[in-house]
């Protein structure tokens, strides 16, 4: 490492370059820096000499990145979060921290993980300001990215799963937070609870049934449905839908059955008169997974919370095991 010539460089501009890729505009970006157009353009200009490069064509739609400039915007953002990291006390006080952290969680997490874990970060840490996120496609990228602090996801312990924990992307670290499998669910007076309770409920009967399937990162299929296409089978799938409480609602009032994790499903059927069924196919569990970028694997705060999640969720599932023994 040269230090001499990075000694020339005003990290301050790496700031701009970063605004500049997200905003692909010399006024959006102005407006967002609070700095005038003219003194942008200016720290632009010292970018492009300093980088070499021009980075932005300027076309009538908003500046376009030059090939250069998209190398660094996936380089950039982990960059300027170690940075950020640098600038900032090296030690944590739960109880008069005022810190704000973000996560972005799939739906069922918000009933079977969020209670456990909310109420001790709070009661530890009561000035902390918690924002919580629906999981996408997009989260992902977003922990690289440090815009999102954790998230906590699904990741499938099927061997040919493209979301496995194994497959997890460059720089995303992960603690499970507990292991769930699959089963099934329809309406309390569903005609298929007849062949049920005549011990006929088998794969045959599954893949007979109209099925509503909640969408998962995008996609219509989930591992599942892949599982069984390896088989030269597949799931009649009528309804697919956002939510998990979409799923349960269409399940509650058709003929349409749901399949879905064990953990949701209590929750679900507090809502709806719906009967639980087991999936009437052998299909590894699943790990519900606390994730976060492995920059912040150290930094006291993301300590403590990660700490504070993870010590919690596994004390109430120790009770809850407890519980069923006795």
């Amino acid at each position: 490492m040269n230090l001499d010539n990075l000694a020339r460089i005003d990290l301050n501009l790496l700031v701009i370059l970063q605004i500049l890729i997200e905003e692909q505009s010399v006024t959006r970006a102005a407006n967002r820096l609070h700095l005038s157009q003219s003194s942008l353009s200016k720290s632009l200009n010292r970018l492009r000499e300093a980088l070499g490069d021009p980075l932005f064509i300027r076309t009538a739609h908003g500046l376009k990145p030059t090939a250069h400039t998209l190398y660094l915007t996936d380089k950039l953002p982990p960059l300027l979060q170690q940075i950020y990291q640098l600038t900032q006390p090296p030690q944590f006080t739960p109880d008069n921290s005022e810190r704000h952290f973000s996560f972005a969680m799939v739906e069922s997490a918000y009933d079977t993980l969020i209670p456990y874990f909310i109420g001790p970060l709070l009661n530890k840490a009561p000035k902390l300001k918690l924002d919580s996120y629906i999981w996408t496609e997009k989260s992902m990228q977003a922990i690289q990215q440090g815009q999102i602090d954790f998230g906590i996801s699904g990741r499938d312990l099927h061997p040919k799963s493209n979301l496995r924990i194994q497959q997890l992307p460059e720089g995303i670290a992960h603690q499970t937070l507990f292991t769930d499998h699959q089963i099934c669910l329809a309406r309390q007076d569903h005609p298929i609870l007849d062949t049920v309770k005549l011990g006929q409920w088998d794969l045959e009967c599954y893949l007979n049934m109209q099925h509503v399937q909640v969408r998962c990162e995008g996609n219509n299929w989930w591992m599942l449905d892949y599982h069984l296409a390896d088989l030269g089978l597949r799931r009649k799938l009528s309804t697919t839908v956002s939510d998990f409480y979409g799923a349960a609602s269409v399940c509650a009032h058709s003929d349409l059955i749901f399949t879905l994790p064990s953990s949701f499903a209590c929750h679900a059927k507090k809502l709806y008169p719906l009967v639980e069924l087991p999936l009437p196919v052998s299909f590894p569990s699943m790990a519900y997974v606390l994730l976060w970028h492995t920059s912040n694997s150290e930094e006291p705060g993301h300590l403590w919370v990660k700490e504070t999640i993870c010590r919690s969720v596994s004390q109430i599932f120790k009770l809850n095991e407890s519980a069923n023994l006795s």
